[in-house]
């Protein structure tokens, strides 16, 4: 089944013309005919658009074009922006607002011929660990559908593990690539902050935000990671930064590699079977010729307060936009006050409201010094602790999630919890460095992915999928299916 297969393996295909950019197209959209009533990865999509798309891509390959991503079918998370497509963020302030630009990524894609299609479900704003605050309902973890697929990029990860996307795009602010990628069994790749330009990305928290692909396997990151980087000068935060030739690095080799072990991240919480796979996972890298060495991260366990203060307080701001006003839904008032609260009160779910209290109380007067100030301090030092493990070793690994996915439901009702489903993900966006989630095993009862994130130096992308691919290559995570009806 064409839906089924790798971007390297369909690229193949597609340039040999043993089948055509329309077949995998189609084959991709029968799947989520198929499947996604259950599982929910999409909130619209466009057949006779992708179709269309398709058959350009094949008048490409008929003339002798020829590209990676040329006619590969790419899902994209509901918080870029694609011109003429609906942009929600999964919330009902932004009504029937539909896109009037790119996003430099969605450009970027449309150059190298992939097929654009579908919106992805998320929660809301990109707010969440779970998938559950969004306005457009739940999206299921396709190992179980009684689990959540992780959060806030599920519906991105979701479409990958059940085949109704060749691959698709997510954004990172504090794990929401790594984190649903490790609980729905794929690969997910947070790049450097400044690799991948973050312009038609709406913002949640402006110097967390990360443009990222989901995978089915590590070349096919490496492949993405290529097509989507590069200095972009619309976008502030931007470096002009080389884009090296990812693929190239995936040659199996690395001995000699040094891996660094936090002593902080292998915590009393951490769910039996996760500390068992990533054991493994590094012994297994042990064999392959790295070399392990503790180090330490003494401000990790200040990681996710600093986060929640500056992440709101960003997304206080940055939120201030969506007011009824200049587009968007709309709920009339007596005044101008009346108009912003009723638009507001009933446009935003529980948890952006939540977000944007805590975000405005800690930049309010008389509290900035003692939260936001200070936060961004212990910001720096958690930084500087990578940096500094860095002078030692070449990566870092750990587990990318506490625990295997947990029930629908299961942490509503206590956003603390939630939080913590976060916890050793959100260091890499504090500090601005790349991080990677791959398979590395699955609980026995029921049956669910278990993730192993790989933590690089500022650009070192390159590390991370060199080692990441010399994994996958020795094990068989990667291959496996969830059982889908």
């Amino acid at each position: 089944m064409l839906n089924q297969l790798t971007i390297s393996a369909l690229s193949g295909k597609l340039a040999k013309r043993e089948v055509s950019a329309r077949e995998a197209a189609q084959a991709c959209l029968d799947q989520i005919a198929r499947v996604d009533g259950q599982i929910h990865a999409f909130i619209s999509h466009d057949a006779a658009d992708a179709l269309a798309q398709a058959d350009a891509a094949d008048k490409r390959i008929a003339a002798g074009d020829h590209g990676p991503l040329l006619g590969v079918p790419i899902a994209i998370k509901d918080v870029l922006a694609a011109k003429n497509q609906p942009l929600n963020c999964c919330s009902k302030i932004l009504g029937k607002f539909t896109s009037p630009y790119d996003a430099t990524v969605i450009e970027k894609l449309k150059a190298a011929g992939a097929i654009i299609f579908g919106r992805l479900n998320m929660d809301e704003f990109a707010m969440g660990s779970s998938t559950e605050n969004s306005a457009f309902g739940t999206t299921r973890n396709p190992w179980a559908l009684d689990r959540i697929p992780g959060g806030s990029s599920g519906g991105s990860a979701a479409a990958v593990a059940a085949d109704e996307a060749i691959a698709t795009l997510g954004s990172d602010t504090g794990g929401s690539i790594r984190q649903p990628a490790a609980l729905c069994g794929c690969v997910g790749l947070k790049p450097t902050y400044g690799r991948v330009s973050r312009y038609g990305l709406v913002a949640f928290a402006s110097s967390l935000d990360q443009i990222g692909p989901f995978t089915k396997d590590v070349r096919d990151s490496a492949i993405m990671l290529e097509a989507l980087s590069g200095h972009d000068r619309r976008d502030s935060s931007s470096v002009p930064q080389a884009v090296p030739n990812y693929s190239a690095a995936l040659n199996g080799n690395i001995k000699g590699l040094k891996l660094g072990l936090p002593k902080e991240y292998m915590i009393g919480g951490l769910d039996p079977e996760v500390k068992a796979s990533v054991d493994a996972a590094v012994k297994q890298f042990q064999s392959l010729g790295a070399e392990i060495v503790e180090i330490s991260l003494p401000h990790t366990d200040y990681a996710v307060a600093t986060y929640y203060i500056v992440a709101t307080a960003e997304a206080s701001a940055n939120l201030a936009r969506f007011d009824g006003i200049r587009y968007g839904a709309r709920v009339d008032g007596a005044d101008p006050i009346a108009l912003y609260g009723n638009t507001r009160g009933q446009g935003f779910g529980p948890e952006v409201k939540r977000r944007i209290i805590l975000g405005t109380y800690v930049l309010s007067s008389g509290y900035y010094d003692a939260y936001y100030l200070r936060a961004q301090k212990v910001r720096t030092l958690i930084r500087q602790d990578f940096l500094k493990a860095f002078e030692k070793v070449d990566a870092i690994v750990t587990p990318t999630t506490p625990t295997a996915a947990f029930k629908i439901g299961e942490k509503s009702d206590d956003p603390l919890q939630m939080y913590l489903s976060d916890i050793f993900t959100i260091s890499c966006n504090l500090a601005g460095i790349p991080g990677l989630s791959l398979p590395c095993g699955f609980t026995k009862s029921p049956k669910l992915p278990i993730g192993l994130q790989l933590l690089g130096k500022p650009f070192g992308e390159e590390t991370l999928l060199k080692l990441a691919h010399a994994y996958e290559q020795s094990t068989p995570f990667h291959k496996e299916k969830p059982p889908l009806n």
